[in-house]
């Protein structure tokens, strides 16, 4: 069973001013991050939080078209088109990369996905990105529930996380989020995102019955 309160469906009249807020808050947690910090490991395998918010600034600018004809350029590896477009918006000065993200804070533009998979985007990397650095956010919980809702019906392949979540019962604690069936594993919403999206979590994030073995599933001893 999957139900949302609040956001229901993904509709551009409510995702695309909840992204809007979202990039504005990160560029203003960033703006006073000090020159070092900016090298700290995110939560994102091999980037570092510059990396996260140069990819943040590609998605944002990627259309269609763009999107099709990058991904015939890396012979449909995404990681590789990920990886370029990292090296074509990270600069020298991370205040320079704050400025293209201040040029993209109200596009309604990318990949032709889902338009919940902006909702993911900003969500995920966001926390990619504060939790390294010690910065808290509050997210609004019903929309981050429906990027959950996306990431539990996507498979990893594609960039979601179905398999992780089959074979448990994911109930959030802050929003009207039910999925699936097994043990339950109980814990905010954002928790059960970046679960469900191979990010780790704290062992205190999450709670009930199924809880310890999902998280060694995850790998978080």
């Amino acid at each position: 069973m999957l139900f949302n309160s609040g956001m229901a469906t993904s509709s551009p009249s409510i995702v695309w001013p909840v992204v809007h807020h979202e990039r504005r808050a990160l560029l203003q947690d960033l703006e006073p991050l000090p020159a070092a910090q900016w090298k700290t490991q995110s939560l994102c395998a091999g980037w570092d939080v510059h990396d996260v918010l140069a990819h943040v600034i590609d998605s944002a600018k990627t259309t269609r078209l763009n999107f099709i004809r990058r991904m015939i350029a890396s012979r449909l590896d995404f990681d590789r088109d990920n990886a370029v477009g990292v090296g074509l918006e990270k600069t020298e000065e991370p205040a320079r990369t704050l400025n293209s993200l201040r040029a993209v804070l109200s596009r309604t533009s990318g990949p032709p996905a889902g338009l919940a998979t902006r909702l993911v985007e900003a969500f995920v990397h966001g926390e990619d990105i504060r939790r390294p650095l010690g910065i808290r956010r509050d997210y609004p919980a019903d929309h981050v529930a429906t990027a959950l809702g996306y990431q539990v019906r996507t498979s990893r392949k594609m960039g979601g996380g179905k398999e992780i979540a089959d074979g448990w019962s994911l109930v959030a604690t802050d929003t009207h989020f039910h999925h699936g069936s097994g043990p339950a594993v109980e814990g905010p919403a954002i928790a059960l995102l970046l679960a469900v999206s191979g990010r780790p979590i704290r062992h205190d994030e999450v709670s009930g019955p199924g809880a310890p073995v999902f998280l060694q599933r995850l790998g978080i001893q």
